[in-house]
């Protein structure tokens, strides 16, 4: 049984309004990074790679940002699968907490950041009723990554 605080109903909703954002991974992936470095600029001082690109346009075009922008969708694709698992959620959002928290040294507000990110673009391509779907699930994802970070010691 779940942990979770979706029910099924939520989680049958969440996965449609998922599916159609990640259907064109690699690209609103892409976007939704570019949006983030480009918004949140001191986002982009933990990949060293994406320093010195400003334009947005060259962002869009790097293998390296469409390589982690597809990387951020998988992961996502990973626990949206698993929301009616806690366990097998869990064992998918810890050891990504923990890399980001003591390897990445990543802030956590910027977890928050790319999910409020994805649900604007969902908005923008889909509809208000697909963003509403999908809200609790960024609220979940957000709420344990940042528990993993106060056990990291953050």
């Amino acid at each position: 049984s779940s942990t979770m605080s979706l029910s099924e109903a939520e989680v049958q909703s969440a996965r449609g309004a998922w599916e159609k954002i990640y259907v064109d991974a690699e690209d609103n992936g892409t976007a939704v990074l570019v949006r983030m470095f480009t918004e949140h600029p001191d986002t982009k001082s933990y990949f060293t790679h994406f320093k010195g690109m400003d334009s947005a346009e060259e962002m869009k075009q790097s293998d390296q940002v469409r390589g982690h922008g597809k990387k951020v969708f998988s992961a996502i694709n990973d626990m949206v699968q698993h929301l009616d698992n806690s366990e097998a959620f869990l064992g998918i959002v810890t050891p990504l907490g923990k890399k980001h928290a003591t390897q990445l040294k990543i802030d956590p507000k910027n977890f928050r950041i790319i999910c409020d990110i994805i649900l604007q673009l969902m908005e923008e391509k889909f509809g208000r009723d697909c963003k509403a779907s999908f809200e609790k699930v960024t609220n979940e994802i957000c709420t344990h990554l940042n528990n993993i970070y106060k056990e990291e010691g953050w």
